[in-house]
């Protein structure tokens, strides 16, 4: 444990006194302190000399400034890569839910074969559907458009949910840094989400509580009024999915359907606009990180909550995870369970474990885990009979009058 240090050091010279200060005063914030090794060059330009004998040199400026200007400058160095890795990240999920259109787009210039057989394709489907044919510039367009209605509301959840933790470290001067955004230009998300490094044992008890709890709140602010919009704009339809991903639909996403549209009718199947799976990804990354696991926002909260019997709980959400995919024969959580190995089942101890949560605080705490219960899903994504496309091309098939796929 690091303890941080409340006395000045004075030395002395011939003709004067000056004092050194081992720790910022109270108008400065409080930096980890391991931000000071990058300050360590500084020292030896001031010609900073301090020995336990012999002549004491005095300082040219106190070391908390020091301190200061390491810190402030690896802040800066966190924010440009933060930003950098969330335009990356805003940039993947565009490309993987319109469908890879600026590539497609590119491809028709270069390769006549190429812009030929979409022609093709876009004339097959005009005549299957009765439709009059679009033009390649028209298919494409709408392909950006999915890909933009898809990209930035899932981002902005994303962000929220982020700021959540990060604005609650602040407030409870945790170090944390910026978030940072995981890009993953594949099907069928774009993304792994995104996280925030924080020092271990820094935060007590309930400032951990209120980062943990802070971030899904926020969260789910943004990813419900999407939903519903996307449900809305949503509907039945009576065809069936050929090569297609299959969406579990959650608690909370049975009830918004039926709220809005109804049961279904025999043959018909619920296909959901790219705004409305972005609201799905939200309630999914929600539900994920609520699971009561180690590192996992769920694991913080019910560590606070309950103490060190969280690591049993723990052990037995692993266990059951591994059990219901072997039953249901898919694997959609395995890179979830080798990063949770990976990262430790066991929560670490807070700076204060003896500390007692308020009651608001464990209502609260109780309340966010049972989202669980209609926000998780066994079964996310399914692939209806093995071939692959993204997930625009599963939410919203007609929206172009092609299939991309096929491609």
């Amino acid at each position: 444990m690091v303890k941080s240090l409340s006395s000045n050091l004075t030395v002395y010279d011939s003709d004067s006194k000056a004092t050194i200060m081992t720790s910022p005063p109270d108008d400065i914030d409080n930096p980890p302190l391991d931000a000071a090794d990058d300050g360590l060059d500084h020292l030896a330009q001031d010609e900073l000399s301090l020995s336990e004998f012999g002549n004491p040199v005095a300082a040219d400026r106190p070391l908390y400034r020091v301190h200061r200007d390491a810190y402030q400058k690896q802040k800066r160095r966190q924010f440009r890569t933060s930003v950098i890795l969330f335009v990356l990240t805003l940039f993947s999920t565009f490309l993987v839910a319109s469908g890879y259109v600026p590539f497609r787009w590119l491809a028709t210039k270069v390769s006549p074969q190429y812009e030929q057989e979409i022609e093709r394709i876009i004339l097959d489907q005009a005549l299957q559907t009765g439709k009059p044919p679009q033009t390649i510039n028209a298919v494409m367009w709408d392909g950006v458009l999915a890909g933009l209605m898809y990209a930035i509301p899932l981002m902005s959840i994303l962000f929220c949910h982020e700021m959540g933790h990060y604005l609650q470290s602040v407030r409870h001067r945790v170090p944390a840094s910026f978030p940072y955004f995981i890009p993953l230009p594949l099907p069928p998300l774009g993304t792994m989400g995104a996280v925030i490094l924080q020092g271990r044992g820094v935060a007590t008890r309930s400032q951990m509580f209120d980062i943990a709890v802070s971030g899904p709140i926020a969260g789910l602010v943004v990813t419900i009024p999407v939903l519903l919009l996307g449900i809305y704009q949503s509907g039945y339809e009576n065809t069936v999915l050929s090569g297609g991903l299959e969406f579990g639909e959650p608690l909370l996403l049975q009830w918004m359907i039926y709220w809005i549209h109804g049961p279904a009718l025999p043959g018909e199947s619920f296909i959901i606009t790219s705004l409305g799976l972005a609201g799905w990804v939200g309630i999914f990354i929600t539900a994920m990180n609520l699971l009561p696991v180690g590192q996992l926002d769920g694991g913080h909260i019910l560590y606070t909550l309950i103490g060190r019997r969280a690591h049993a709980v723990a052990f037995l959400v692993i266990a059951a995870g591994v059990a219901m995919m072997l039953y249901q024969g898919t694997y959609t959580f395995t890179l979830l369970l080798i990063l949770l190995m990976v990262t430790g089942l066991r929560h670490p101890p807070t700076a204060n474990d003896e500390e007692r949560l308020t009651t608001g605080r464990v209502v609260l705490g109780w309340l966010t885990l049972s989202f669980l219960i209609i926000g998780f899903t066994p079964t996310p994504i399914v692939e209806a009979d093995g071939t692959h496309r993204t997930p625009t091309e599963q939410a919203e098939p007609v929206a172009a009058d092609y299939d991309p796929a096929a491609i």
